[in-house]
């Protein structure tokens, strides 16, 4: 797993016995992400699909929208002082042609592990022009009782959370429930951007057929990165922010909240729900 993991001592007390042993920690490291050789953001994150993290990030900037926009993407020389390379430092250089977005507005670059890109001039900065408007895409519906199978299948599909109990998780289904890709992180929007990168590299996108599924809260960056890759169902097992449901209204995202068995929420998108009055009467 590399450094995926980590090993720690700890003190264990279990009804008043009280031990010592080794625990397995998720890894949490900073990457920064530059742009054509120039700083743009630092997110703390679990080290691994660095490449599609920086990609799926940059598509959520709407810097991309097609593998054909990434030239290369490579690791730079580490932050140490003898120059070994840390492997956290990732630099996308665009393809010739790629028109940047002005990146020019006041905003913190640091990206946490919990609460997404912060600190962005307005609003009306975050909600940046989609490449594929989800109310014009093929109309995906699905039932609540396939919604009601995904997070177990989710859950089944976390191999390192069986471990360390400390990740995020986000998956990608078809229509119809069959899991497409799965990232596990210590940052929701991080899994989520690994999932968007690796379909951009795989030249999958927009993802207009699926379902994303995320093991949290669904924030405003979250609706936005679903928006900004073209998904059409956003579901959460926790709650929606204000902020995310008003962005789901305003784009057609559906957006499905509280997703814990057979009940949930869904707050936007309720067109692309099939209810079972509907289906009787189909």
């Amino acid at each position: 797993m590399g450094r995926v993991t980590e090993r720690r001592k700890v003190l264990r007390i279990r009804d008043g016995v009280v031990s010592t042993r080794s625990d397995t920690l998720v890894a949490e490291e900073p990457l920064e992400i530059r742009l054509n050789g120039k700083p743009l953001a630092i997110t703390m994150r679990t080290p691994g699909d660095d490449f599609a993290l920086a990609a799926g990030f940059l598509v959520s900037e709407g810097v991309l929208a097609a593998a054909s926009d990434v030239q290369n993407i490579v690791y730079c020389a580490g932050a140490t002082a003898d120059g070994v390379n840390t492997y956290n430092v990732v630099d996308v250089k665009t393809a010739p042609g790629v028109s940047l977005p002005d990146f020019g507005l006041e905003r913190n670059v640091y990206t946490s592990s919990s609460c997404g890109l912060c600190g962005k001039a307005s609003l009306d900065a975050v909600r940046t022009t989609a490449h594929w408007p989800i109310a014009d895409s093929p109309r995906l519906r699905v039932t609540p009782a396939l919604l009601a199978e995904l997070p177990e299948r989710l859950r089944a599909a976390q191999r390192v959370f069986d471990r360390t109990g400390g990740l995020h998780a986000a998956a990608l289904f078809t229509e119809d429930g069959e899991l497409l890709d799965v990232k596990e992180d210590v940052g929701r929007h991080n899994a989520v951007d690994k999932l968007v990168g690796r379909a951009l590299q795989n030249a999958g996108l927009p993802l207009s057929r699926t379902v994303l599924l995320v093991s949290g809260r669904a924030s405003f960056e979250l609706a936005q990165k679903a928006v900004m890759a073209g998904i059409p169902v956003l579901a959460a097992v926790s709650a929606p922010s204000s902020l995310a449901v008003d962005l789901a209204a305003e784009t057609g995202l559906t957006l499905v909240g509280f997703l814990r068995g057979s009940s949930m929420n869904v707050y936007a998108g309720d067109d692309r729900i099939v209810l079972a009055e509907e289906t009787a009467e189909d």
